[in-house]
């Protein structure tokens, strides 16, 4: 066995020897956390919901621009910023859909966000609206 293997198997155990002491030392046992489920609210009872709904009647007028990027903003003058593609890598909504993400409240262009969002899948066209940056989800329509 060659000096540099030699090395990367030394390596290995040694980093096999951490981790069963480190699982020994949490009980002994290593559990995986389930994968997200995909639960939004069907109802809409979050205070932000009107809003929400009045933002997302702009953006589905606006086309729902697939870019990130600040966006002019009618009836007000002001701007509101469309992010682009929506992950859901944690699984927060139906898995195998593709996802835009939309800001709700309308302000001056590249101005702090804040944590209201809206979501549109593009494969069904279903709109959900987070109040809390994807960690709740209700449907919108």
């Amino acid at each position: 066995m060659s000096g540099k293997n030699r090395s990367v198997l030394t390596m290995f155990k040694l980093l096999l020897a951490a981790f069963v002491a480190t699982v020994s030392l949490f009980g002994g046992s290593v559990a995986l956390a389930p994968a997200a489920q995909a639960d939004p609210i069907e109802s809409c009872t979050h205070k932000g919901c009107a809003e929400a709904l009045d933002s997302n009647q702009v953006w589905a007028s606006l086309g729902y621009p697939s870019n990130r990027g600040w966006h002019d903003w009618p009836p007000t003058g002001t701007c509101n910023f469309s992010g682009g593609t929506y992950n859901n890598y944690e699984g927060e909504l139906p898995t195998g859909h593709a996802y835009l993400e939309f800001d709700v409240t309308p302000r001056e262009c590249g101005a702090q966000r804040q944590a209201y969002r809206i979501v549109l899948d593009t494969t069904t066209g279903d709109v959900y609206f987070t109040p809390d940056h994807y960690t709740t989800f209700y449907v919108l329509a």
